[in-house]
């Protein structure tokens, strides 16, 4: 951890249409900070107007130079967007912060260490690591980064079903006794060349996600340099509803921990990143690597 830091700025991102309380959220942090901050920056709040406006506002903000902190008032998927769009400035004295606001926010619920006004406040920057997903697209394509998973095979196809009707405990657990009733399991091939079948393919970079499914017992998993490798090979399907719910009340136990992971896939293939559902194309070679200590943060 680097010594105490003031920010010359602060942006606060959020989306004006949240589920949740994001627009009431992001002006009360606003506030605070006018109350606890020593010294005086420039806070700003930078409302979305669309999908992916994150990642531009993000980017803008931390573009400017200097010591700046942007703010994500937001679930998984919207502070995705903000950690994308700083990471593509190339500022290293930007550092991003998440305050959990819509559906969840399973980043902030399994790093978070204090009170996020506390935290600027206080002004403690730590670093941990990000995901980094290749997928084959060409040079002008920014690289892709994940905050704490990366999910293929059951997850996203869950998440694509969740997505289509309202949330809510009782019907997301309708929708996914649904979704898997009617999954399919899905074949890659691997680095030794050989076909291989799973029915879910997870990679993380904190212990939980989904709010219930403990995915490791690891410790540290945000700045260890590595990221825990979850596999649901493909089984019968009660066996996956057990492990699934090994998962939501025990764990899975310690899982084994890589610095990268290789495979082609054979069909299209979603994917699901900090809660965005997106698809990689058919024989396109995947590379997921460790970015170790790539992401300033606080909180």
């Amino acid at each position: 951890m680097e010594s105490a830091r003031t920010f010359d700025s602060i942006v606060i991102i959020f989306n004006p249409n949240s589920t949740g309380d994001a627009p009431k959220l992001a002006e009360q942090l606003q506030d605070r900070l006018g109350e606890l901050l020593r010294y005086t920056p420039e806070i700003n709040l930078q409302p979305t107007s669309h999908a992916g406006h994150a990642v531009d506002l993000a980017r803008q903000a931390a573009a400017t130079g200097g010591d700046v902190l942007i703010v994500s008032v937001s679930g998984d998927g919207g502070y995705n967007e903000v950690v994308n769009g700083v990471m593509q400035a190339g500022n290293p004295r930007a550092v991003c912060a998440v305050m959990a606001a819509g559906n969840a926010n399973d980043h902030r619920r399994t790093t978070g260490t204090k009170p996020l006004e506390q935290a600027i406040a206080e002004g403690h920057v730590r670093h941990i690591d990000l995901l980094h997903i290749h997928t084959g697209q060409g040079n002008g394509t920014p690289p892709e980064y994940a905050h704490s998973y990366i999910g293929f095979g059951l997850t996203p196809v869950v998440a694509i079903d969740l997505e289509k009707g309202s949330k809510g405990a009782l019907k997301e657990m309708f929708s996914v006794v649904r979704t898997f009733s009617k999954y399919k399991p899905f074949t890659i091939r691997q680095t030794d060349g050989k076909r291989r079948k799973f029915d879910s393919l997870v990679f993380a970079n904190i212990p939980e996600m989904a709010k219930y499914a403990t995915l490791s017992e690891a410790d540290d998993k945000a700045s260890d340099g590595k990221f825990e490798v979850i596999i649901f090979p493909h089984m019968a399907k009660w066996r996956v509803l057990l492990t699934a719910l090994r998962a939501t009340t025990r764990g899975l136990g310690d899982q084994p921990s890589v610095s990268k992971y290789e495979f082609t896939t054979l069909k299209p293939l979603p994917y699901q990143i900090d809660g965005e559902v997106k698809s990689v194309d058919a024989k396109t070679p995947v590379r997921i690597e460790c970015a170790p200590s790539a992401l300033p943060t606080l909180g």
